[in-house]
C-alpha cells in the first residue's frame, strides 16, 4: 500500500486497505439484497408499474397515444409517421417520430423518439454537460447485421378502419397491423395475430418538462399540501423525478424523467424464455405476485452481485433483452434494444371461447410490459416459426457466437490464486502424472504487481516466460486477469497515460470518476471512445506487457463496471462517457466495450502477428447483446452448493437460447468448500457446459481433481476424459452457432417445438445436433435420474447401449462414477478416444464415428475440423464432412459439406491426409448382421484394382435390455475423403 502526504491521507489510505480486507473475507451468509434496489425504490419503474395498475384498473382508462394519420408515409420497406402523447387538461401534445422498418429476413424493428429531445430542445439541470437526446448509438455497438431493407414489403391503408396494413417477409406471409387511436401493432404470421404492442395499453414515453419548483406551503413532507378538486386528476407524484438517492448515494438526474414502456403480448403462448441472465427456470415466470410468482419484474441492470440467490429475478451480470414465446410447433420472440436499467413484468390470463367448457379449449396469453429508464423506445419483432428462426434471425442481426479456438471448449483449471509461477508450472504436473488432460491454467489479480494490471509481482512470478514455456510444450495456454480499473497509483505508467491523454470514464462535473475497487483508489478506462480503445489496444502488445507469450490469453471481470463504493457496486448513472452520454443511458453495454476493445488487442500482439493473426480468447463476466461475437462468459460468483449446481443448467440452457451459446458455471462452486460428492457431481455436469472451468475463492480449500482422493479422482478424470472423447463433437456444435446462431447444448423445447408437456423442461439437455442426451445429477445422495424422452424414437445409454423408447419418463441409474447419458436413434457422433493431455496433441489423431440406428433405421451426422486456432478456415482450410446410413442398403457414406475450395483448402488436406477413421460403431444393429464377418469398403482414389477392400466386422447379439452392436476396427479410410462402407 501507498501513503500520500500528510496523517490524514495515511488514514484514508489504511481505511481503505482495511475495506479492501474486509471485501476479501468469504462471507457466511448470501447476497447482501438491500443494497440492490427493489422496483419500488427504482423511481422509474416504480412510475410505470403505477401507471400500468391505473390503466388495467379504470374502465375509462384511454391511452393517450394516438399516430396522426397524417404524417403517415411509407417508401421501400420504410414507414415514418408521428405518434402523439396528449398532455392530460391541456391541449398540448408531445410529439414522438415512429420509424417501422421491415427487413429482407423478415424482421421488424419499431422505434420512438422524442422530437423535442431529439433537436436538443432542452435544459439540463445542474450545469450538466451531458447530452441532451435520448441515446440511439445502441445499435452501433450491438447490431452487425440483417438490416437489408424489404424492398417487397407492401402497403395497404384502411383510412375507414382506422388502421394501416403492411404485408412483408418471406412471401409476404407476415402482416404489421397498425392501429391509429390508441396507437398499437398486432404482428401477424399468415393471418394469425402473434405479437401485440400496446395492446393493453401500458405504453409511456416519459417527455421532457422543465422542474417547477412547488412554493414553500406546498414543500411539506409527504406533499400533504391541499390540492384543489379541480386540480386532481392533473396532479403527478413528482417523488421520482428528479434527484434520486439510495444506498447513500444521490443521482443528479439533469434529464429528468426520460424511461420508456411498452405492454407486449403473446397471444396464446403460455411459455416464454429469455432475459438473461437470471437465477430461475428457463420457463420465465410471472411476476405480480401470488403463489410460486416473483413479486417483483426481471430486471436487466449488469451489477456485481456478490454470492447471487437462488430462484430470483433479481440483476445479475449482464442482460440480454431479448425474448421468445413458444406454443406447439409455433415460436416467435422480441428483442429490446435498450442500454439502460430495465425491468420486466410478466403476467398470463387465460381465455376459453365456450364458458361452459371448463377449460376444454383455452388459452393462455403471455402479457409482458418492458420499462427502462432512458433511451430510444426501440424493439424487433422475429415471427418464427421454428425457435432456430427466431434465434437465427436475432443472431443475424447482433452476430453468430465465436469460432473459438479448440482449447477454449476444453477443460480449464482456475483458483484465485495460483500463488508462484513455480505452483502453476506444479500443478501442471500433477496433472500430467494423474492422466488428467486439461488445456488452460488461469492467473487471478494476485499475480499482479500491486494489483496493476499489466505488470507481474517480481517476487512470485519472477519468470513468467519460463513458466509459459512448459506449458507451450504440452500444448497448453495460460489465461491472466485484466480488469478495466486502473490503480490511481503515481508512476504507474498505465494509469499515468490514461490521465495524462484524457481516456477515462468523468463523473458528472465533467473530471476524471474516482472509485474504489480491489487496487483502492481506481480510475476506469473509457472505451466507448474510440482513442481509448485504440491505446488499450498497444497496451497488450508483447513489447509492452512484457512475460507475456503467444500462449497467453486474457479474462475480462468487473466490468459491469464494478465499483465498491459506487450505488449499487457500480458506476454513478450520471457519470459521462465519450460523447458526453450519461452512464445511465449506456450502462448494460458497458462491459461489452471492454471485451471488445481486448479482442481487438489480441487480434495484433507483433508484427507476425498482426499478418497471421490467431483467434482471440477473452472470458468475460458482463455482456449484453452481441458480446457472444467476441469470446465465452461465465454466470459469475456462485456457491459451492447443490443448489447453485443445479441452478447452472436452466442459466446456461438460457444462454444458449439467447444467442450467447459459449456459457459456464465455475465448476465446484467459487465461495465455499464443496463436499467430495458435490465436485464429484459438479464435474460431471460441467462437462456438459459449453465454457468447462474450475474455479474458487482465495479462502478456499484447494480443490484440483488429484487432490479429491479416490474414488473421487478418477470419477472426475473420468467425467474430463468424457468432454475430450466429445471435443470433435463439440468443435462441430461451435461451428453451427457460430454460422447459424443454433445453441450449443439445447432445452427440450427447442429440439421438440411440437411437444408441449416438454416446455418447462430445463434440467436435461440435448448436445448440438447430435442426439446426445444428458441429464446430470444435481441433488446430494441422488442414485438415478429420470429422464424425459420426447418423442417415439430409440434412445440408448451412451456407455452399454441399454434401449429406451419414447415418449416416456424412464429412470436411468446414476450411480456416483456414472451420468445419465443418452443417445438418441438417427445420429451420427464423431469422435477422438486416445487419451491425451491437451486438445492440441490429439489435432491429428484418428477418428471414430458411432452409428445409431433408430426406428427410420437410417442415422445422419456432421464433422467440422479445422486447425483449431486460425483464421485460415475463412481461405478454405476446413474438412466438413456429412457422415449417412442408409438401412435401406446397409451403406454408410461420407460426402463433402464444404464451400468452394479456397487458397488454403489444399495446403489443409495435405496436412490432414493422415487422420483417418480408426473404428466405426454401429448401436442397433440389425440382427440380420449377425452371420457376417466383413465390410465392402471403396474410398475416392482407391488403390486397389477394383476400387474397393474388404474389413472384418464383429457383431454383438442384443443381451437383455442391452441393444445389438457391431464394429469396423480401422476401416482405413481418410477423414477428408469421400468413402462408402457396405455392411
Amino acid at each position: 500500500m501507498y501513503y500520500f502526504d500528510g496523517s490524514s491521507r495515511r488514514w484514508t489510505s489504511l481505511l481503505t486497505l482495511f475495506c479492501i480486507l474486509c471485501l476479501l473475507i468469504t462471507p457466511a451468509v448470501s447476497v447482501k439484497r438491500e443494497n440492490f434496489k427493489t422496483c419500488d425504490q427504482s423511481g422509474f419503474c416504480k412510475r410505470n408499474r403505477a401507471y400500468a395498475d391505473t390503466a388495467l384498473s379504470e374502465s375509462r382508462w384511454q391511452a393517450p397515444y394516438a399516430l396522426d394519420p397524417s404524417t403517415v408515409k411509407f417508401d421501400k420497406g420504410v414507414l415514418t409517421g408521428t405518434v402523439l402523447k396528449k398532455i392530460i387538461n391541456t391541449n398540448d401534445n408531445v410529439r414522438l417520430p415512429l420509424k417501422i422498418t421491415f427487413h429482407e429476413s423478415g424482421t421488424a424493428r419499431v422505434t420512438i423518439d422524442e422530437e423535442r429531445r431529439q433537436k436538443g430542445d432542452i435544459e439540463l439541470r445542474h450545469g450538466s454537460k451531458a447530452r441532451k437526446e435520448r441515446y440511439n448509438e445502441a445499435e452501433k455497438w450491438a447490431i452487425v447485421g440483417g438490416t437489408t431493407v424489404s424492398a417487397g414489403a407492401a402497403l395497404n391503408s384502411d383510412a375507414e378502419k382506422g388502421t394501416t396494413r403492411i404485408m412483408y417477409g418471406p412471401g409476404s406471409k407476415f402482416e404489421a397491423v397498425i392501429r391509429h387511436e390508441p396507437y398499437g401493432i398486432e404482428f401477424k404470421r399468415e393471418g394469425e395475430t402473434q405479437i401485440k404492442f400496446n395492446d393493453r395499453g401500458l405504453m409511456n414515453v416519459e417527455h421532457w418538462r422543465a422542474k417547477v419548483d412547488k412554493p414553500a406551503e406546498e414543500q411539506k413532507e409527504g406533499d400533504e399540501a391541499v390540492v384543489a378538486e379541480s386540480d386532481k386528476e392533473a396532479a403527478e407524484d413528482e417523488s421520482t423525478w428528479w434527484d434520486e438517492k439510495f444506498g447513500g448515494n444521490t443521482d443528479s438526474k439533469p434529464k429528468g424523467p426520460e424511461a420508456v414502456a411498452l405492454d407486449i403480448s403473446f397471444p396464446g403462448y403460455q411459455n416464454v424464455y429469455g432475459a438473461a441472465e437470471h437465477t430461475g427456470p428457463l420457463s420465465l415466470k410471472e411476476t405480480r405476485g401470488g403463489d410460486d410468482k416473483y413479486t417483483d419484474p426481471y430486471r436487466l441492470y449488469n451489477s456485481d452481485v456478490f454470492e447471487y440467490e437462488m430462484d430470483s429475478p433479481m440483476t445479475l451480470y449482464g442482460s440480454i433483452p431479448f425474448m421468445q414465446a413458444q406454443k406447439k410447433n409455433s415460436n416467435v420472440g422480441v428483442f429490446w434494444l435498450n442500454a439502460a436499467e430495465t425491468w420486466i413484468d410478466i403476467t398470463k390470463s387465460t381465455t376459453s371461447a365456450n364458458p361452459l367448457s371448463l377449460g376444454i379449449g383455452s388459452e393462455v396469453t403471455t402479457q409482458t410490459h418492458w420499462i427502462s429508464e432512458a433511451g430510444l423506445l426501440d424493439v424487433f419483432v422475429f415471427l418464427g416459426p421454428t425457435p432456430q428462426d427466431v434465434i437465427g434471425a436475432y443472431g443475424e442481426l447482433t452476430g453468430y457466437s465465436q469460432l473459438p479456438q479448440q482449447f477454449s471448449i476444453a477443460y480449464h483449471q482456475c483458483r484465485w490464486n495460483y500463488v508462484t509461477d513455480e505452483d502453476v508450472k506444479d500443478v501442471d504436473r500433477k496433472f500430467d502424472k494423474h492422466r488428467i488432460p486439461y488445456d488452460v491454467i488461469w492467473l487471478d489479480i494476485e499475480y499482479t504487481d500491486g494489483k496493476k494490471y499489466f505488470t507481474w509481482d517480481p517476487m512470485t512470478f519472477g519468470d513468467p516466460i519460463g513458466m509459459q514455456k512448459q506449458l507451450d510444450d504440452h500444448e497448453r495456454k495460460l489465461v491472466a486477469i485484466i480488469d478495466p480499473h486502473i490503480k490511481n497509483e503515481g508512476g504507474y505508467h498505465v494509469v499515468d497515460e490514461l490521465k495524462s491523454k484524457d481516456l477515462a470514464i468523468k463523473n458528472k462535473d465533467g473530471n476524471i470518476y474516482e472509485g474504489w475497487c480491489w487496487p483502492g483508489s481506481s480510475h476506469w478506462v473509457d472505451c466507448f471512445s474510440p482513442k481509448a480503445r485504440d491505446w488499450w489496444k498497444g497496451l497488450f502488445r508483447y513489447d509492452k506487457f512484457k512475460g507475456t507469450g503467444k500462449n497467453s490469453f486474457i479474462w475480462n471481470d468487473m466490468n459491469e463496471p464494478s465499483v465498491f463504493n459506487g450505488p449499487e457496486t457500480t458506476s454513478p448513472k450520471d457519470n459521462l462517457h465519450y460523447g458526453d452520454w450519461e452512464h445511465r443511458d449506456l450502462h448494460n453495454i458497458n462491459g461489452m466495450t471492454f471485451v471488445n476493445a481486448t479482442y481487438e488487442a489480441l487480434l495484433a500482439r507483433d508484427k507476425d502477428e498482426d499478418k497471421h493473426p490467431v483467434r482471440p480468447f477473452v472470458l468475460t463476466r458482463s455482456f449484453y447483446s452481441g458480446s457472444q461475437r467476441l469470446g465465452a462468459m461465465w454466470t459469475g460468483d456462485n456457491q459451492a452448493a447443490w443448489p447453485h449446481l443445479e441452478a447452472s443448467i436452466p442459466m446456461i440452457l438460457s444462454m444458449g437460447i439467447s444467442g450467447y451459446p459459449f456459457a459456464g458455471a465455475d465448476v465446484g462452486g467459487f465461495f465455499g468448500n464443496p463436499s467430495k460428492e458435490l465436485l464429484a457431481r459438479w464435474y460431471q455436469a460441467g462437462a456438459f457446459y459449453p465454457f468447462m472451468r474450475g474455479h474458487a475463492h482465495i479462502d478456499t480449500r484447494r480443490r484440483e481433481p488429484y487432490l479429491a482422493g479416490e474414488p473421487y479422482t478418477q470419477i472426475i478424470a473420468q467425467a474430463i476424459r468424457l468432454r475430450y472423447s466429445l471435443l470433435p463433437a463439440w468443435y462441430t456444435a461451435f461451428h453451427e452457432a457460430s454460422t447459424t446462431g443454433a445453441p450449443i447444448v439445447r432445452p427440450n423445447y427447442y429440439v421438440h417445438p411440437g411437444d408441449e408437456k416438454g416446455f418447462g423442461i430445463d434440467d436435461q439437455f440435448y448436445l448440438g445436433s447430435y442426439g446426445l442426451l444428458a441429464k446430470p445429477v444435481t441433488r446430494e445422495g441422488q442414485e438415478g435420474q429420470d429422464m424425459y424422452l420426447a418423442d417415439k424414437e430409440k434412445y440408448y445409454d451412451y456407455f452399454d447401449y441399454w434401449m429406451y423408447e419414447g415418449p416416456t419418463t424412464v429412470t436411468v441409474a446414476a450411480p456416483l462414477d456414472t451420468i445419465p447419458f443418452l443417445m438418441r436413434g438417427g445420429h451420427i457422433i464423431p469422435r477422438r478416444d486416445r487419451p491425451r493431455r491437451s486438445s492440441g496433441l490429439m489435432k491429428f489423431d484418428p477418428l471414430t464415428l458411432v452409428v445409431v440406428i433408430g426406428n427410420s433405421g437410417d442415422a445422419e451426422g456432421t464433422l467440422y475440423l479445422d486447425d483449431g486456432e486460425s483464421f485460415n478456415y475463412k481461405e478454405g482450410a476446413y474438412i466438413h464432412r456429412r457422415f449417412s446410413y442408409q438401412g435401406a442398403t446397409s451403406t454408410l457414406t461420407s460426402e463433402d459439406l464444404a464451400a468452394l475450395p479456397g487458397k488454403k483448402t489444399n495446403e489443409y488436406l495435405k496436412q490432414m491426409e493422415k487422420v483417418r477413421v480408426e473404428k466405426v460403431i454401429v448401436v442397433g444393429a440389425p440382427q440380420t448382421w449377425a452371420g457376417k464377418t466383413e465390410v465392402e469398403i471403396s474410398e475416392e482414389g482407391g488403390k486397389s484394382s477394383s476400387g474397393t477392400k474388404k474389413v472384418p466386422l464383429e457383431f454383438h447379439g442384443q443381451e437383455g435390455g442391452k441393444a445389438a452392436w457391431a464394429v469396423v476396427r480401422d476401416p482405413g479410410v481418410q477423414i477428408g475423403s469421400g468413402w462408402k462402407i457396405a455392411f
